[in-house]
């Protein structure tokens, strides 16, 4: 016989998540977007535009086009990082990429930061740039590697290595070897690079040697000449 003040157990809500749904894990994505404190520069503008506007609008109205199709880019353009991979926003579409369709990342000396992908092409990460790359590698729980951060040689996880044209390349789900062998052949460089100047400095300081001893024997044969002039007269 139950109590009448015996608790009930409350039931199941329409919002409450039911056990094993994914409803949770949107909150465990980072959208990585341009700074709110751009909309202060489209604010700006438009306030520049518009006393241009005021001052002719027969012949400048369009110019009020421009901070909104500014506005509507700074809005929409995001990169969204999640357990299910990249979601790329720009201001005209969107796309999706699968961790395995990356092969690894390239950072530019200008613009977005690129994801190389395994059918050999390349995609813009909008609003991910040179000063992002940290908030990416953390949303991406280890699949896309720290290139600025020094891994353990026991680290397995992803490859950076120097691209030759100085961008950073940082490969995913690929061994550290080949970090080490950009290490290795730097230090290669290095060391060829002292050896050359030891050489040239070898060189230099036994030509220095040796013209300074002509100079000191040129002097003793012009002295013995004197000596024997003197015993002569």
């Amino acid at each position: 016989m139950s109590s009448p003040h015996q608790s009930v157990p409350p039931g199941k809500s329409s919002h409450t998540a039911a056990a094993g749904s994914d409803t949770g894990s949107a909150s465990a994505a980072r959208v990585i977007r341009i700074p709110r404190l751009a909309f202060l520069g489209v604010f700006i503008l438009l306030m520049c535009v518009f006393f241009m506007f005021v001052g002719w609008p027969a012949g400048l109205w369009w110019l009020l086009f421009i901070p909104v199709v500014v506005g509507v880019w700074v809005w929409r353009t995001q990169t969204t990082v999640s357990e299910a991979g990249l979601d790329l926003r720009t201001m005209f579409g969107s796309r999706h990429l699968d961790w395995s369709q990356l092969k690894g990342v390239r950072i530019p000396k200008r613009g977005y930061v690129r994801a190389d992908l395994v059918d050999g092409t390349e995609v813009k990460l909008p609003a991910v740039s040179y000063d992002r790359v940290r908030d990416l590698a953390a949303a991406s729980r280890g699949r896309i590697p720290d290139p600025y951060a020094v891994p353990p040689a026991s680290d397995g996880g992803g490859a950076v290595v120097d691209g030759g044209d100085g961008d950073t390349v940082s490969a995913v789900g690929e061994g550290a070897d080949s970090k080490a062998g950009v290490v290795s052949g730097t230090a290669g460089a290095e060391s060829g690079e002292a050896g050359v100047d030891s050489g040239r400095f070898g060189l230099g300081e036994s030509e220095g040697d040796d013209g300074n001893a002509d100079v000191d024997g040129g002097k003793a044969e012009a002295g013995d000449d004197t000596r024997g002039k003197d015993g002569a007269q």
